[in-house]
């Protein structure tokens, strides 16, 4: 036999926690053919000694969406060893829209997920109505990586409701179309339907996106009609009630009763929060209850804090306060003189060491950041020292020690802000629980604020090389079959004869995210952060190399991964 593609001398770890092994593996047409010692030659071989031969890592929680039409290889994604990822998540995709009505799905895209309108306008030719004719576009576009795609709450409630979206309910004709779209979707290969309930996601004119103005009952509707289809998944950015138990334990009540009466697989995302750590545990307690009840529901959960990124080559804590929103608008090279000139670095860090005066005149308080949890990062694995302490050192206050190791660094400076999971006993915990999956990047949306595409290589780096929590099958699993499993993606994220040829070659000594960088490469020159990778040999989709020594080889292997009612019957 001759393969397209052969992969020699690697330690192969499948994905299904089984012990490594050494092994050859063959790929022809796209798929595995042979796992093995291997003597027959090959188009193109792979020496992959020293190395891990894993299947492709798979991300269930991306927002890759509008990043598609301009993007061929997926990035951040795809330096992080993801072949395939999830996208529409949290109620915000691109369909179904009339071109005529686009800023109906950019106004519910815009502030909630950071994705710039001028990046959208200039990058996406609007080639479709329907979600079935979007998934026709996708199908069409050349792609590194693979993609599945949700239907979201808000595109569907635009396009049924036109501009009321975002201030009525809908009618009951209203609903039973949204229904009727939905079974269309999954037909057409959607693979379910998300929603947001959460008061995160807001328009930028800080109103509700459209999905936060329905009811219940609209959900309800619609998931059972993802029930009677029988097919689809139904994510949920969810509804946030503190430490309030009688209300959490009422909205829990409408989960397990929804994932209950409609069989439907329920997701969400989940965090330990500082301020109310208890809460993650109920919400796991949940899974199980569920269970117990003949549903089906799943945690989607991260490999370490949610961090906010702050630079002044993007943006700050104090972009909108007195005296910095003057200099903030100029070009970095004036900022840089202002913030070397003694007399307004002194007015800078006086306006920012109290409440903001500028929005206090807006009756809102608007604090500085606690600094002993904003920390100067130099290394991307590392926790890096917070801003008291080093200010401590220096006799400085935190702000003006922010100021001084960003001029040190030519601005280049990054620190980071952990907004949730804070104690990392918390975050391990969560991603060991049988019924959560590691998985939750956000690739592709909060691309000036957050930089979460690192989400897997961190797990390496962190919790198996430096912490030691888990093993490297364990890890591999976690984001390999454990969440290719989820949604269902049955062709991938195991090494198997017959599978799709998704492969991650790394180094498992040094496997690792790299620093974040500012780059402006988004469409009409959009800002955002880039983050790679280092310890991978390559990246294989569908038998073919996209990434040598994380390097784009100019492939475009990807494919669009339809639901399973739009799959042809096995043969």
């Amino acid at each position: 036999m001759s393969y397209d593609l052969l992969i020699k001398n690697g330690t192969v770890i499948d994905g299904s926690g089984a012990p490594r092994f050494r092994g050859d593996v063959g790929i022809t047409d796209g798929k595995i053919v042979r796992i093995g010692r291997i003597n027959e030659k090959a188009k193109q071989t792979l020496d992959a000694e020293g190395h891990i031969v894993a299947p492709g890592f798979v991300d269930g929680h991306t927002h890759m969406d509008a990043q598609i039409f301009w993007d061929p290889i997926g990035s951040c994604s795809c330096y992080h060893g993801v072949t395939s990822v999830v996208m529409g998540n949290c109620g915000f995709t691109l369909a179904p829209c009339r071109a005529s009505e686009a800023d109906l799905v950019f106004r519910n895209l815009e502030r909630a997920e950071d994705i710039s309108r001028e990046a959208m306008l200039a990058g996406i030719n609007w080639r479709w109505e329907s979600f079935p004719e979007y998934l026709d576009v996708l199908d069409s576009l050349p792609k590194g990586i693979n993609y599945a795609a949700y239907m979201g709450h808000s595109a569907l409630r635009t396009y049924v409701m036109g501009s009321r979206a975002f201030e009525e309910e809908a009618t009951e004709d209203e609903i039973e179309r949204m229904c009727q779209l939905t079974r269309e979707a999954l037909h057409a290969g959607a693979i379910g339907f998300t929603t947001s309930r959460s008061a995160n996601h807001e328009t930028s004119d800080h109103k509700p996106v459209a999905s936060r103005v329905a009811n219940w009952q609209e959900v309800r509707r619609i998931v059972n009609a993802m029930g009677d289809a029988g097919a689809g998944i139904f994510e949920i950015a969810g509804e946030d009630h503190g430490r309030d138990p009688e209300r959490v334990r009422e909205y829990h009540e409408r989960l397990k009763s929804l994932a209950i009466e409609s069989g439907v697989p329920i997701t969400w995302g989940m965090f330990a929060k500082k301020e109310a750590p208890e809460i993650w545990r109920g919400y796991f307690d949940l899974l199980d209850e569920v269970a117990e009840a003949g549903g089906r529901m799943f945690a989607q959960v991260h490999s370490r804090s949610l961090n906010v990124i702050f630079s002044f080559e993007a943006h700050t804590p104090f972009d909108s306060w007195d005296v910095w929103r003057d200099i903030r608008k100029l070009p970095l090279e004036e900022q840089r003189a202002s913030l070397a000139d003694p007399e307004f670095r002194a007015r800078l860090v006086a306006a920012a060491s109290g409440p903001s005066e500028r929005h206090k005149r807006g009756d809102r308080t608007v604090m500085p950041p606690d600094w002993d949890f904003v920390f100067h990062m130099t290394d991307a694995s590392a926790p890096g020292r917070s801003q008291t302490d080093l200010a401590q050192e220096k006799g400085l206050q935190p702000v003006d020690m922010m100021i001084e190791l960003a001029l040190a660094s030519d601005l280049k400076a990054m620190f980071r802000m952990p907004i949730n999971n804070h104690d990392e006993n918390d975050v391990i915990e969560m991603m060991k629980h049988p019924r959560s999956v590691v998985t939750f990047s956000d690739s592709g949306a909060h691309v000036s604020q957050i930089m979460d595409s690192s989400l897997q290589t961190n797990i390496f780096s962190q919790w198996v090389r430096d912490r030691q929590a888990l093993t490297l099958e364990e890890a591999v699993r976690l984001v390999t079959f454990d969440t290719a499993s989820q949604w269902g993606l049955h062709d991938r994220g195991l090494l198997r004869v017959g599978m799709a040829g998704d492969l991650a070659i790394f180094d498992p000594d040094t496997i690792a995210p790299n620093m974040p960088e500012v780059v402006h490469d988004l469409p009409a020159g959009a800002t955002r952060l880039k983050q790679t990778a280092r310890g991978f040999l390559a990246t294989v989709v569908n038998g073919e190399i996209l990434l040598q020594n994380n390097e784009h080889t100019g492939a475009t292997p990807g494919q669009l991964m339809r639901g399973p009612l739009a799959r042809p019957a096995p043969s």
